[in-house]
């Protein structure tokens, strides 16, 4: 797996102050991406063990809420095996923390894949310009979804994600609140 960057104190990309990690490699393209530089599987640095030590540093920080997959596409078939590693190990080492997954797949087809065991809140979709929204809650377009993962894992019919949160937050205009599920409306 490859990567462009490991973000600290980021509280734009899930719950709470988070690392995240931004991998390299994406095959949906979205027209006004906001990062179309991580699209290339080969573009950015070699994950290896100091990003690994670096990650971790920061997950070692109580403040620190847990880790976000971002990029690129996480799922993208050059990552899925690194980021399972990766989110199994986070789960492991830190069991209070949570794994956030932002992917341009849709839960329907993904639902199934073993990293999903690993992570709390998948945001699933591709990003679409004409649905924009910057008050929109953990997203950037009204068509992607914050889907509560364990939940929906332990639904009969698990394809029918489970919501983590509605689109906006609460009192949005107002400026932030509670940040998490309880500032969430829906």
């Amino acid at each position: 797996m490859r990567y462009h960057d490991i973000t600290k104190d980021d509280m734009r990309n899930g719950d709470g102050l988070r690392v995240v990690l931004w991998v390299a490699g994406c095959e949906h393209c979205c027209r006004d991406c906001h990062n179309p530089i991580t699209w290339d599987p080969e573009g950015g640095l070699l994950f290896d063990e100091d990003a690994k030590k670096e990650i971790f540093a920061q997950l070692d920080q109580k403040y620190i809420a847990g880790l976000t997959f971002s990029g690129g596409d996480p799922l993208h078939p050059a990552n899925r095996p690194a980021v399972r590693a990766l989110a199994r190990e986070v789960k492991e080492r830190y069991p209070d923390k949570t794994v956030w997954l932002y992917t341009g797949a849709l839960w329907e087809d993904i639902w199934q894949f073993p990293v999903m065991r690993y992570v709390d809140v998948c945001v699933d979709g591709e990003f679409e310009a004409q649905t924009k929204d910057v008050k929109l809650l953990w997203k950037g377009s009204k068509n992607q979804r914050v889907i509560d993962v364990p939940a929906t894992l332990r639904k009969k019919r698990p394809e029918e994600p489970v919501l983590y949160c509605g689109d906006y937050a609460v009192d949005f205009d107002e400026g932030p609140t509670d940040v998490g599920r309880a500032a969430c409306e829906g």
